[in-house]
C-alpha cells in the first residue's frame, strides 16, 4: 500500500462526519467537536499527500476492482495536492469563525443542525473536484459541493437570500448541464471519460471536434470560475449569503473552476489553440472586475468584484501556456484562496462591530476597534500587490512569465495587470479611509451599532440587547461583537496569509513542480493508464 491510497478519504471522511453530525443535532456540543476533528484528520491526511508529492511525479489510485480508464480514478500531484491542503486549511478557519457567529447569536444564521453537515458535504465535493481523474467524477464533485452551497447560501431563509439562492441556483444548474453535455459529446467522439484517456485518443480528433469539445468545456469552467462576460451572477449572490458562507465561497468556489480550466487546458485538449481567447478573456475579467469595484459602497460588493478581477490574473496566467505562466498561476491561487477569504472574514467583523458593511454608514473603525484596522491593512495591502507580500510576488511571476513569452498578448496583459493592481490597491485603500481613518461622527448615515459605548463611556465590543436582523437593533440580552472564537479564526488565517510571503520561496519551488507536471501531459497518462498505453501526448501546448 503507498501513500496515495488514503487519497479516497479525503473525499470520505468529510462525507462519513457529515451523516454522524446530522444524527447529532440534539447535541449542539459533539457537532462542533466532531466537525473539529474531522477536518483536523482531513487536513493531516491531506498535508500527507502534499509531502508525497513534492518532488516526485502524479500518482493515482483506482476505486474498486476496475483498472483505469474504465473504473473510477483519483490522481494525486504537486497542484490537486497544494489545493487539498489550502482548501481545508481555509474551510477550518471559516468553520470556528462561524462557530463563533452562531454561539454569539443564538446560531440564527448558522443553525447547528443544518450548518455543520452541510459544510462537511461541501469540502468533500472541492475536495472531490480536485482529485477526480475522469470528467463524469469531476461532475458529482461540482455538484456535491454545489447542492450544499444552496443550503448554506440559503440557510437563514430571508428574502434577500432566497432571491440570490435562486439565481445562483439557475446560473449553476446552466453551468452544470453545459457540462454534462459536454461530457456526453465527449465520451461520444472518444469512447470515455477518462481525463488521461482523453488525453491520449483527443488529438486524433478533427480538429473542428476538438475546438467545439474544447469550447463548451471553457464555458462550463468559465461560469463556474465567474470570468467575464460569464460572472455577472456572482456580485450578487455572494454578499447575500451570511459572513461565514461568504468568506469560504469567495476563497474556494471559483477556485474549483479555475483549476478545471488549467486541466482542459494542459491535459484534456493541449494542442487545441485557444490562447488569444484567453488572454482576450483574461484582460476583460481584469478590467470589468475592478471597474465595478471602483463604483461600489458596501464592501462585500466590492470584495466580490475584485474577487471576479482577480480571476483574471489566474486566467492571464494560463493563456500564456508556458510553464513560467502555469507556476505563477499555481501560487497566485494558493495566495488569492487565503487572501481573499480572510478579507471577508474580516469584512464579517466589520460589518458586526458598525452595524453595516457600507462605507456610507462606517467611519472610525480604527478608533473603535483598532485589532479590525490591523486585520483588515494586512490582507488589503497584500491583495494589492504592495511589496514584498505574496501578491506582489505573484503578480511579478506572471509579469516575468509574460516578458518570457514574449508575445503581444503577454506585453499587453502585463500592462493591464499592473493597472489593474493599482485601481484594485485605490479601492481598498479607499474602504480604509472612509471606514476606519474618519471620525465614528463623519459618517453619512451612522448606525447606532457604530456608535455604541460601554457603561464607561468608552467604544466596547459588547452593547446591550439581542441583535435584530431587520432593524440592526438590540434588545433583551448582551451579545458579543467580536465574539473571541470569530476573532482568533480571523487573526489565524491572516498570519497564514502572512506566511505566505515569508515562505514563498518553498511554495514557488512546489508550483515550479506543479507547473511542470502540468506542461507535460504524459507524465499524468502515464501515472493513471501506465508508461505503455496508446500514443504520446507529451509536448502540451
Amino acid at each position: 500500500m503507498s501513500i496515495v491510497d488514503i487519497a479516497p478519504a479525503a473525499v470520505v471522511l468529510p462525507l462519513l462526519a457529515a451523516g454522524a453530525s446530522f444524527t447529532l443535532y440534539k447535541h449542539p456540543n459533539a457537532q462542533r467537536l466532531l466537525s473539529v476533528v474531522a477536518m483536523l484528520a482531513t487536513l493531516c491526511l491531506e498535508s500527507v499527500l502534499l509531502v508525497s508529492t513534492w518532488g516526485g511525479e502524479p500518482q493515482s489510485v483506482t476505486l474498486g476492482a476496475w483498472a483505469a480508464p474504465f473504473g473510477i480514478v483519483m490522481v494525486v500531484d504537486q497542484l490537486s495536492s497544494l489545493m487539498l491542503v489550502v482548501s481545508t486549511l481555509v474551510s477550518f478557519a471559516v468553520m470556528i469563525y462561524a462557530t463563533g457567529q452562531g454561539l454569539a447569536d443564538g446560531d440564527s444564521d448558522a443553525p447547528i443542525s443544518v450548518f455543520y453537515p452541510t459544510y462537511l458535504v461541501l469540502l468533500a465535493g472541492v475536495s472531490n473536484a480536485f482529485l477526480a481523474g475522469d470528467l463524469f467524477n469531476l461532475y458529482v464533485g461540482f455538484e456535491i459541493l454545489l447542492t450544499a452551497s444552496y443550503v448554506l447560501m440559503t440557510m437563514s431563509g430571508s428574502a434577500p437570500r432566497i432571491r440570490a439562492g435562486i439565481t445562483y441556483t439557475v446560473v449553476s444548474v446552466i453551468s452544470s448541464m453545459l457540462f454534462l453535455i459536454s461530457i456526453g459529446m465527449i465520451y461520444g467522439a472518444v469512447g470515455t471519460v477518462n481525463m488521461a484517456d482523453i488525453a491520449v485518443k483527443a488529438g486524433h480528433l478533427p480538429v473542428g471536434t476538438q475546438v467545439q469539445l474544447h469550447l463548451m468545456l471553457l464555458v462550463a469552467f468559465g461560469i463556474k470560475a465567474a470570468v467575464f462576460p460569464l460572472s455577472l451572477w456572482l456580485p450578487d449572490s455572494y454578499p447575500t449569503a451570511p459572513a461565514p458562507v461568504t468568506a469560504v465561497f469567495a476563497g474556494l468556489l471559483t477556485k474549483v473552476g479555475v483549476y478545471a480550466i488549467i486541466r482542459t487546458e494542459t491535459l484534456l485538449f493541449p494542442e487545441s489553440r485557444v490562447d488569444n481567447l484567453l488572454a482576450l478573456v483574461a484582460a476583460a475579467t481584469l478590467v470589468v472586475g475592478i471597474l465595478g469595484a471602483l463604483t461600489q459602497s458596501d464592501i462585500k460588493r466590492t470584495l466580490s468584484f475584485i474577487l471576479i478581477s482577480h480571476i483574471g490574473y489566474m486566467i492571464w496566467g494560463i493563456s500564456l501556456a508556458t510553464p513560467e505562466g502555469l507556476m505563477a498561476v499555481v501560487f497566485y491561487i494558493a495566495h488569492h484562496i487565503v487572501i481573499q477569504t480572510s478579507l471577508f472574514m474580516v469584512v464579517g467583523l466589520i460589518e458586526r462591530r458598525g452595524g453595516s458593511a457600507n462605507t456610507d454608514r462606517l467611519a472610525g473603525l480604527a478608533k473603535i476597534a483598532p485589532i479590525l484596522g490591523v486585520l483588515y491593512f494586512i490582507p488589503a495591502i497584500n491583495l494589492g500587490g504592495i511589496p514584498p507580500f505574496s501578491g506582489f510576488l505573484g503578480k511579478v511571476g506572471l509579469i516575468d512569465a509574460s516578458v518570457q513569452a514574449g508575445t503581444w498578448q503577454g506585453y499587453v496583459l502585463a500592462g493591464v495587470g499592473v493597472f489593474v493592481s493599482l485601481l484594485t490597491l485605490l479601492t481598498l485603500t479607499r474602504i480604509w479611509n472612509r471606514a476606519f481613518w474618519r471620525k465614528p461622527e463623519d459618517a453619512e448615515f451612522p448606525d447606532p451599532i457604530l456608535l455604541a459605548k460601554d457603561q464607561d463611556g468608552k467604544y466596547g465590543v459588547r452593547t446591550s440587547g439581542e441583535l435584530d436582523v431587520e432593524s440592526r437593533r438590540y434588545k433583551g440580552k448582551d451579545v458579543t461583537l467580536l465574539p473571541r472564537p470569530m476573532m482568533a479564526s480571523t487573526i489565524g488565517l491572516v498570519v497564514v496569509g502572512v506566511a505566505i510571503t515569508v515562505f514563498a520561496g518553498p511554495l514557488f519551488d512546489l508550483s515550479d513542480q506543479a507547473s511542470g507536471n502540468l506542461s507535460n501531459p504524459q507524465v499524468y497518462i502515464d501515472a493513471v493508464l501506465g508508461s505503455d498505453h496508446g500514443a504520446s501526448a507529451e509536448g502540451g501546448h
